[in-house]
């Protein structure tokens, strides 16, 4: 593994010096361009190029004009469109539509360098351009869009994101052996709209007479006027993302069917060291003069896997990665470990050795490659219960730590990317626990359990208040074996689909007498492609049919927020009133466990009422004997000397 001294192409002049006088491929891309594996821009042109094709890139361009997208000429094969690491829209907005300051994949951290909707705008313009090039689009706005789709910034469904976008081909997942197979294919002759059986494809189509193992879903128009044929399309998509399962789904967009071809099958161990093998040269493009803050992060870590079987209903890597596991060789990540150590600014330190979930290394069991994933709402890996045929070994997982402990110059091997911790239960070894904690922690770890009450939990495809609180006594012990007070960081959701009033408090409470106070909250974000979005949209779970309720107003939302951060005093009313609406006065007064503190008065001539009794303490010595009232003694004392 070694370090690369020149960058993609980005400029004419660049073109010359190489003798290039038409490029391959350009990627068009909404971050600043970072040459580093962390990043699908890097990736995807690397690998490219590594199969002997000229790639050039365009990041962020003035998508105000067309010229901006002429830099490069015109590519001989395809302009690659993706809106960077990040979808453009919750680049720019936060979950309650607000907009962002900042923008951590642009140059200074500066906001406003790529459009809303990035991938339609590069698209469209680049169509202005050249109006016969062939265009791709990929990356994550395009993976989560490529179906009709709920968008929650407009509040409507939205057509397929091909269809607006005017590309000819959308490619979805992991990209390297899709592109790879077309690139291929375009070199040999093919012609782009000839080419209709790659994996992991979507293309628009007027004719679906011959096209096998397929299933037709509701159409544009059925599923944007009736929710209950909504969670129709979506259940079958949700159900179709195994590369061995999924069949071809086919929609009906206006004037044409839109056909997604079954997902790629993921890299296998070989392949993936390959593509994280190749020579990036790891640093943001000298043509930025301000640092981008996103290399901060990823530039001493080392993402050792892909794909999650964690199934969360509000993450997107379901629909996009996938739930099969990949992950690299021990030797691909040592070589890469001692890689770090030489470059510029390392002091000792691995920030992270992980990926979407540090402590998966393999697919969740031996049955799923060759059978492929289980389907169904009650069928999931790990929730609400861990399926009996799970594989928890962790074994190659802390042998790669250790080994990378024991590469010269490093100091310390940090775990930063986030554990399973439901997954971590299950291993019959405590030693891991242990070694994790004295090893890899750096003072905190991070989990996310999301939620304490059980039927939010159960929509949101995470395991049980238990379990949590299980880890978390584990977690303790092995600090205070291991001679350590390192702390937990939960990360927690509010107003996700399911939770009613009585769970935010129920939340508030947990918090509260677990002395933890969040500083930020995450809203519930309905991002497309997730099955938490489809649940906010219809208001019922498409894969049970059960209705959920759903935190929807500004009001509702504003309440949940308050409550996870109950002891803020701008907060102090908006708690009151969310505790009285549900009849939880027992969380409003002077007790160590309300959550509104408020002193009550009470009238002398009347009672005061039974829940809100008022117990005077009795005094007593050492003995145990009751202690002389002190102001009748003095009243007393009073009389004798009148």
């Amino acid at each position: 593994m070694k370090i690369n001294n020149e960058f993609l192409i980005t400029t004419k002049y660049e073109m010359e010096r190489k003798n290039i006088s038409q490029l391959d491929f350009i990627i068009v891309t909404g971050d600043a361009y970072i040459d580093h594996p962390s990043f699908g821009t890097a990736i995807i042109g690397r690998h490219l190029e590594s199969l002997g094709f000229n790639i050039g890139v365009i990041p962020q361009p003035n998508w105000k004009d067309k010229e901006a997208f002429k830099v490069l000429g015109r590519p001989k094969y395809a302009f690659l469109v993706n809106s960077g690491n990040i979808d453009s829209m919750v680049n720019h907005y936060t979950a309650s539509k607000k907009k962002r300051n900042d923008d951590v994949y642009t140059e200074g951290g500066e906001a406003n360098k790529r459009p809303d909707r990035a991938v339609i705008v590069y698209s469209n313009m680049i169509r202005m351009a050249y109006k016969k090039v062939n265009i791709i689009i990929g990356g994550i706005e395009a993976s989560l869009r490529r179906f009709a789709h709920y968008d929650y910034w407009d509040n409507k469904v939205r057509r397929s994101i091909l269809t607006d976008s005017t590309a000819n081909m959308l490619t979805y997942g992991s990209g390297e052996k899709v592109l790879g197979e077309i690139a291929n294919r375009l070199r040999n002759g093919e012609q782009l709209e000839e080419i209709k059986d790659v994996r992991g494809t979507c293309y628009i189509t007027a004719k679906i007479e011959n096209i096998e193992n397929s299933l037709i879903i509701p159409s544009f128009k059925e599923v944007n006027e009736d929710k209950e044929n909504y969670n129709k399309a979506f259940k079958a998509q949700y159900q179709n993302q195994d590369p061995i399962t999924g069949k071809t789904l086919i929609q009906f967009m206006d004037k044409n069917y839109l056909v997604q071809n079954p997902p790629m099958m993921p890299l296998n161990r070989e392949e993936l060291d390959k593509v994280y093998g190749l020579k990036y040269t790891r640093k943001s493009h000298p043509m930025y003069k301000k640092e981008i803050p996103a290399i901060k992060e990823i530039e001493f870590s080392v993402t050792s896997n892909r794909g999650c079987f964690g199934n969360c209903s509000f993450c997107a890597l379901t629909f996009h990665q996938g739930r099969m596991v990949q992950s690299r060789s021990k030797k691909s990540i040592i070589e890469e470990v001692k890689l770090l150590t030489t470059l510029d600014g390392f002091k000792g330190y691995i920030h992270d050795i992980g990926g979407p979930t540090a402590n998966f290394k393999h697919p969740s069991c031996n049955k799923q490659m060759e059978h492929g994933t289980c389907i169904g709402f009650n069928k999931t890996c790990l929730s609400p219960t861990p399926c009996k045929n799970i594989n928890a070994d962790h074994s190659e997982f802390i042998d790669v730590l250790r080994e990378a402990r024991k590469v010269k110059n490093v100091k310390k091997v940090f775990v930063r990317s986030g554990i399973r911790y439901d997954y971590l239960l299950l291993e019959k070894d405590p030693k891991v626990l242990e070694e994790l904690v004295k090893y890899h922690i750096s003072g905190q770890l991070k989990i996310a359990p999301e939620h304490i009450n059980n039927k939010t939990l159960k929509q949101m495809g995470k395991p049980g208040r238990e379990v949590y609180e299980e880890f978390v006594d584990k977690y303790k012990k092995a600090n205070k074996k291991m001679g350590l007070n390192q702390f937990l960081v939960p990360y927690f959701i509010s107003s996700h689909p399911g939770c009613t009033l009585e769970g935010a408090v129920e939340l508030a409470v947990y918090l509260k007498q677990n002395n933890l106070r969040p500083r930020q909250v995450q809203d519930f974000y309905p991002t497309p492609g997730t099955l938490s979005t489809c649940m906010f949209y219809t208001g019922k779970n498409p894969l049970t049919n059960e209705k959920v309720f759903i935190p929807k107003t500004y009001e509702e939302k504003q309440t949940q927020r308050a409550l996870m951060q109950y002891y803020k005093p701008e907060n102090k009313e908006r708690v009151k009133k969310a505790l009285l609406k549900i009849g939880r006065t027992d969380l409003i007064g002077t007790s160590p466990d309300c959550l509104v503190f408020e002193k009550r008065e009470f009238n002398k001539n009347t009672k005061p009422n039974k829940k809100t009794k008022v117990h005077k303490k009795k005094l007593t010595n050492k003995s145990g004997k009751s202690k002389p009232n002190s102001k009748k003694i003095k009243n007393n004392r009073n009389k004798k000397r009148a």
